[in-house]
């Protein structure tokens, strides 16, 4: 699939809801005359004031099943911002699908069809809470949902030209996805100018299971200066927990250095973790620890916002009231009763050297080509960027990450990334104990299973259920408004 074959940029559907889009400038007005803070703002405040803001993953298709999630999360949790997760036809611009889809079977769409429904829908949604919403979806080519979204007076908005393709996309082209999101950052500084600021948060989490630090933080560096560059003044970085304490809390406090070292100082730039993105804990309680042990990692990287988990991402999509738990319990570790908690600073220290070093090895020779865009796609076509798992065929996927025996990731195989001889050298020596000099296919696949399957051993939970340990498997009220968890968590 090309983006050039898809709908053009402000293409909308044929329905009642559809409506000719405000100016930017219109839609600049009615943020202003809202009355509730921009998603820049509730994350200057919280910031600010030493805490964590907590938002939801949610979407649904129907607009009064919609309504009613968002008004029952603010009303049960107070989340900071709010979340409308877009459904799959939507995000690929198959807007006339996603339409018939929301007049035949609305609960058939995995996520809000947003351009389907308007920005006066949009509206709806956004006068109906106090919390400022963002969107959240997947999408290559963003611009028509984008422009949607800011007539509805959203003002948060999720991903990137690199991070929203090659997780997702099999065929799209890096350059279509890079032009179409460049397009999306410079109606960000359009409406800046027009004195709304929008958040634009990356998608660091990319493949979200076993994603080292650096490769993450380096995709969104190169992604937040071409934001930059086109005019966007709030940029929020994303960051998957991997599961090691000191390697997660390194890779929050990564971001700050690097936004210093790379982006303006006019820029605005905010540290994101998503709560642990792989295999869940089956166990209700082990469950919970691990939500509330993200929460605290996120407090002690110094993390502006964290995105939820809930105690039932073992089985599938969570209903409402496992959401609800799931943010009360994460906003738990904001309590000034904690202000105990430590980490190893020495440790910490360690890890945001060699994070540092990576990220300079990956991005240092790509900024200093003028043009950045065909840099980075020719940078991925030469391995000299990549990601592990990727579903495009714009990305090799030669890296082969693995836990040492703490539990950090490393790089296994770096394919061609062009890391120091030093660099290589210290992955190679903390892999080594783990897999041997060469370890065989079947080796490897179990070791990888195992590391994905990281938290499920920590709890020492069976891989497969007997019949004589039977799975806990909750059994959740009846619940009209399910919440869409986003895919690859």
């Amino acid at each position: 699939m090309s983006l050039t074959s898809l709908p053009a940029r402000g293409a909308t559907p044929h329905s009642d809801a559809a409506a000719p889009l405000p100016t930017p400038a219109e839609s600049a007005a009615y943020i202003l005359q809202l009355g509730k803070p921009t998603a820049a703002e509730v994350l200057d405040r919280c910031r600010a004031q030493g805490r964590v803001a907590i938002q939801p993953r949610c979407g649904v298709g129907g607009h009064e099943e919609m309504k009613a999630l968002l008004a029952t999360l603010e009303a049960e949790a107070s989340p900071d911002i709010l979340t409308l997760t877009i459904d799959s036809h939507t995000r690929l611009l198959r807007f006339e699908e996603a339409l018939r889809t929301l007049n035949l079977r609305p609960a058939d769409l995995n996520g809000y069809p947003m351009v389907a429904h308007g920005w006066r829908r949009g509206r709806e949604l956004n006068e109906l809470v106090a919390a400022p919403l963002e969107i959240r979806h997947g999408s290559p080519d963003a611009r028509t949902l984008f422009d949607v979204s800011v007539a509805s007076g959203i003002t948060s908005f999720e991903g990137g030209g690199i991070s929203y393709n090659l997780p997702y996309s099999k065929a799209v082209p890096l350059a279509d996805s890079l032009g179409a999101w460049q397009d999306v950052d410079r109606r960000c500084g359009e409406l800046a100018e027009h004195g709304v600021v929008v958040d634009r948060e990356l998608f660091g989490t990319l493949t979200a299971v076993l994603v080292p630090p650096s490769i993450s933080l380096a995709i969104s560096v190169l992604e937040a200066v071409l934001a930059a560059r086109a005019g966007v003044r709030c940029i929020s970085v994303a960051y998957p927990q991997g599961g090691h304490l000191a390697q997660d809390v390194a890779a929050l406090r990564a971001i700050a250095v690097l936004a210093e070292r790379y982006l303006p100082a006019d820029v605005t730039v905010h540290a994101v973790l998503h709560e642990f993105m792989g295999v869940f804990p089956r166990d209700r309680g082990n469950a919970e620890d691990l939500i509330f042990y993200g929460a605290l990692v996120a407090r002690l990287g110094g993390a502006s916002k964290l995105i939820t988990k809930t105690h039932q991402e073992a089985y599938g999509i969570p209903d409402t009231t496992a959401n609800v738990e799931g943010l009360r319990l994460a906003d738990r570790a904001n309590s000034p009763l904690l202000d105990f908690i430590r980490v190893d600073e020495d440790q910490v220290a360690r890890e945001l050297e060699w994070i540092l070093a990576e990220v300079a090895d990956l991005v240092e020779p790509l900024l200093a080509r003028p043009d950045l865009i065909g840099a980075v796609v020719e940078a991925f076509a030469e391995g000299r960027l990549d990601i592990p798992f990727s579903a495009s065929r714009y990305a090799r996927s030669d890296l082969i990450p693995r836990r040492d025996r703490t539990g950090a990731i490393r790089y296994l195989s770096t394919g061609a990334l062009p890391f120091s001889a030093e660099h290589v050298a210290r992955n190679t020596e903390l892999l080594h104990a783990v897999d041997g000099p060469d370890p065989a296919l079947d080796a490897l696949m179990r070791g990888l299973t195992g590391d994905i399957n990281h938290f499920r051993h920590v709890f020492q939970e069976e891989e497969r259920p007997t019949a004589a340990t039977p799975v806990r498997v909750p059994v959740p009220a009846p619940d009209p408004a399910p919440v869409l968890t986003e895919p690859r968590n």
